[in-house]
């Protein structure tokens, strides 16, 4: 039962629903604030090698 639960779930989300849980996730492990800032610098990096600024104009 927990399987198809789960099969469920992740066929109802979307993929930029199933991205912000697992930044969340990401984040809410951080240890310390400077760990935080880190992370979160991470994630702003990826973002932006995915979509590069030139291709937002």
């Amino acid at each position: 039962m927990f399987l198809i639960s789960r099969l469920f779930l992740f066929l109802t989300k979307s993929a930029d629903q199933r991205d912000r849980a697992r930044d969340d996730a990401y984040l809410a492990e951080a240890t310390d604030i400077y760990d935080l800032e880190y992370r979160m610098k991470r994630l702003d990096q990826r973002a932006a090698g995915r979509h590069p600024s030139w291709m937002s104009n």
